[in-house]
């Protein structure tokens, strides 16, 4: 079985570990479209920190990147630094995962 290849968005993009780190509004997307899944992190509310605003709670979910719908993993954090780790522990283990 041949396997499915996308083409890279064109364009420069943001990489973090050799993988594609896009942001949209209040979504983050971090991997690799061409494995088996991606990681995706929801800023859902903001506080006030010395005036700036900075991500309170992070919605986290670990997809498929061929079927969106298919969540493997889904959490919720306090702050951008844990949910994104705690994001990249989940999509690695999923990736590792048969």
């Amino acid at each position: 079985m041949a396997q499915e290849t996308r083409p890279l968005v064109e364009g420069k993009y943001l990489e973090y570990l050799d993988k594609p780190l896009v942001r949209e509004d209040n979504t983050i997307v971090y991997g690799d479209m061409n494995e088996k899944c991606i990681l995706i992190l929801e800023i859902m509310s903001f506080k006030d920190v010395d005036g700036k605003q900075m991500p309170k709670d992070v919605f986290i979910q670990v997809i498929d990147s061929k079927d969106p719908t298919k969540i493997i993993k889904q959490g919720k954090k306090e702050g951008l630094h844990d949910a994104f780790t705690i994001g990249l522990v989940w999509l690695d283990l999923a990736l590792k995962a048969k």
